[in-house]
């Protein structure tokens, strides 16, 4: 099994970025003990992979959902076993596969014959932190399961309604949608995940490291050296705490106006939904106490803005023959929108 490496792009690291000094209204000691508690155990096993380890984290603090894309073996399913396994929480891993049947996935009501009732059995997807890897080996069929436990987080059938515990989070892997044997997710379960992260390959000495920690741990995996430092209940506490993260009405102008532009654009035939601008503003909340701030800034924004909109908006067909991709059109879109001061 591989191990990855950081992503190599320009969004800035929050725990490189250096703040004013000032007083924060909130108490954001816990966020920060909770976020480098989790890096300090995932970068036991991990090389690398920061980036995708803080939006992963964003993620986990701003009540959202994560699909991880790119080739087999560059750790996405290794890096969210790390993160689950470092949460004091329920977690549930589910393969998707093209026989995969939706009561295989939310559970289904078996007789029992004691009671001569029928009694409903919980699926998978009953858990904190659920890994569905591989989730477009599935067909459409499958992936309608997942609709309403994503969004509302509860789950309805046979007229009876379950509520999941909170915190809930889906973590989703998929290959890259030209392999052979995968089904290009529908556009309504893409625009439930509040990020789509690509994973790039590591760099020549990260891979180098990868081989120097496989050959000193025998080319096993072992996952009891992870501590358990955080819990259910400290999540669902600082989740609170981001979402009384303070945005300016100016800042909420600038996050509209950039949503706006994507559908203005001739470069997209279809732009970001409303959620897509809910989401950038809780990401970049959850961004903001990442670095130890109460308020958000452009910069959060700009840090979030391409995981939380390069699934939501379709290129037009002349700029996905040109192989344009949608980072690209994002960067220029965000560039024609003026930043507040």
């Amino acid at each position: 099994m591989s191990e990855s490496t950081e992503q190599n792009n320009t969004d800035q690291n929050p725990s490189e970025d250096s703040e004013l000094t000032f007083e924060s209204r909130l108490e954001l000691s816990g966020a920060q003990t909770l976020v480098q508690s989790v890096k300090k155990e995932i970068a036991k096993i991990i090389v690398g992979q920061t980036q995708m380890v803080d939006y992963l984290i964003a993620a986990l603090l701003a009540e959202g959902h994560v699909l991880i894309e790119r080739v087999p073996g560059v750790a996405k399913t290794l890096t969210t076993r790390l993160l689950a396994g470092t949460i004091d929480a329920d977690f549930s891993r589910i393969q998707f596969t093209p026989d995969l049947m939706p009561s295989d996935v939310i559970g289904t009501s078996v007789f029992n014959p004691k009671t001569t009732d029928f009694e409903f059995k919980q699926g998978p997807i009953f858990s904190n932190i659920v890994l569905i890897d591989e989730i477009n080996r599935s067909p459409a069929k499958t992936q309608a399961a997942l609709f309403e436990v994503m969004e509302e987080r509860q789950i309805s059938t046979d007229g009876i309604t379950y509520s999941l515990d909170a915190p809930f989070m889906v973590i989703a892997t998929q290959n890259p949608i030209e392999h052979e044997g995968t089904y290009r997710l529908p556009e309504a379960q893409l625009d439930r995940f509040l990020f789509k992260i690509d994973v790039p390959y590591p760099s020549l000495e990260e891979e180098i490291s990868i081989l120097e920690g496989s050959h000193s741990r025998g080319n096993a995996i072992d996952f009891s050296v992870l501590e358990k430092v955080t819990n259910a209940v400290e999540i669902v506490k600082q989740r609170g705490i981001v979402s009384q993260v303070r945005v300016e009405k100016e800042l909420m102008k600038y996050i509209a106006q950039i949503i706006h532009q994507t559908r203005n654009s001739s470069s997209i035939s279809i732009g970001a939904s409303p959620r897509a601008t809910v989401a950038v503003m809780r990401a970049s909340q959850a961004w903001a106490v990442m670095r130890g701030r109460d308020f958000i800034t452009p910069e959060d924004v700009k840090s979030v803005i391409k995981p939380v909109l390069r699934h939501r908006i379709t290129l037009t067909p002349e700029k996905e023959m040109e192989g344009v991709s949608p980072d690209h059109v994002i960067d220029l879109t965000v560039d024609k929108v003026e930043v507040p001061r």
